[in-house]
């Protein structure tokens, strides 16, 4: 077990390793050390009462026994204070709390799974979760990898934290696109047997940095599916991040993908203005229904139906999320290793940038830039 360090070894530092612990009694502080050492963190514990008020107002996170509550009321108010309650019977806890300005008053080993969580959210610093969008595509073909692709780069590009997460085992691979393929970074194989909480600053560290973004990809092997737990601790992973998070899906959703649609946010489905195209993408659009509440269509022009993109999305039973024309040249940069969305003045990117400026908020307020 880690050795916590104290007041005294933490009025020595320029900042806060972990949390506080403040408490007399051993059974309980032997449990929150236990709890920290299982998220990964050193934490600090008080000795003498109160603690210093350089440890109490620069803990990430403040752990207060009932047992000395009484005592630790007179302390600066501060966010991140929890109250652990010793006995289930005592009503007066729920008073004491009050007075402390605890946001919590919680019970082990009840509580063990949850304060665990906050104790990780607190050391990494987590923040708001970031925006999820899925991309998928209304028949194959339809273009839903090259706007995934386009939308991670261009908020890239104005600043945001960005990932891009490509879920669709048989699309190529987005590193491919990005033409980063023979980076170095992990693939999902490798994170094919992650479950449980993963860091999120580890975990970005890890996947290849490509045009200012994280991208989590395939690689070339025989690989084509992971477990769903897999998906659910990665994409929990990347949310917490903060900023953007582009997932790839494809038509077809197995258990991973489905996972993946469970955590999107915002869904944009891709339909070129096709007859057999609206047709196929029907069907696509009610089962992404099923998951997923905000779907909205994106329409591919020019078409050979003759209707506009706001009766194509009608038609589905979908808002319009605009129309999509055509890029010159894409293909030929794709071939070179030009990412879609990369021509700043081009549809795609003109396209993405109108629609991140409406559902994501602007770089200055967000946690931008840094991966």
């Amino acid at each position: 077990m880690q050795t916590p360090t104290t007041d005294s070894d933490f009025a020595d530092r320029a900042g806060p390793s972990g949390p506080l612990i403040v408490t007399e009694d051993t059974a309980l502080a032997e449990q929150l050390v236990r709890l920290c050492t299982a998220a990964g963190v050193e934490p600090q514990l008080a000795r003498g009462m109160p603690p210093a008020r350089t440890s109490w107002e620069n803990a990430p996170l403040v752990l207060v026994g009932d047992d000395v509550a009484e005592r630790c009321t007179g302390l600066a108010r501060r966010p991140g204070v929890l109250l652990l309650g010793l006995d289930l019977d005592d009503g007066a806890v729920w008073v004491r709390a009050v007075r402390l300005g605890a946001e919590h008053v919680i019970f082990l080993p009840d509580a063990q799974p949850w304060l665990l969580d906050r104790i990780s959210d607190a050391v990494e610093g987590v923040g708001p979760p970031a925006l999820t969008v899925g991309v998928l595509g209304g028949r194959g073909g339809a273009g839903a990898s090259t706007l995934a692709c386009a939308l991670a780069v261009t908020a890239a590009r104005s600043g945001h934290r960005t990932m891009l997460v490509d879920a669709d085992p048989l699309g190529g691979g987005l590193d491919v696109l990005l033409g980063g393929e023979t980076s170095d970074g992990v693939r999902w194989p490798d994170l094919a047997g992650s479950r449980g909480r993963l860091s999120s600053a580890e975990l970005a560290k890890a996947l290849p940095e490509l045009h200012r973004l994280s991208a989590l990809s395939w690689d070339r092997s025989d690989c084509l599916t992971i477990p769903p737990e897999a998906m659910q601790s990665v994409l929990a992973a990347a949310r917490r991040r903060g900023g953007l998070v582009v997932v790839d899906l494809p038509r077809h959703l197995d258990a991973a993908a489905a996972e993946a649609l469970e955590q999107v946010d915002t869904g944009l489905l891709v339909v070129p203005a096709e007859l057999r195209a609206l047709a196929a993408t029907g069907r696509v659009a009610a089962a992404a229904r099923m998951r997923l509440a905000d779907l909205r269509a994106v329409v591919r022009v020019p078409g050979t139906i003759g209707l506009s993109a706001d009766e194509i999305a009608r038609n589905l039973r979908l808002p319009c999320a605009g129309e999509l024309p055509s890029e010159p040249g894409l293909g030929q940069d794709v071939e070179r290793g030009t990412p879609p969305g990369v021509r700043e003045q081009g549809p795609l990117a003109r396209f993405c940038s109108s629609f991140l400026t409406e559902v994501m908020p602007p770089v200055a307020a967000a946690e931008g830039g840094a991966l």
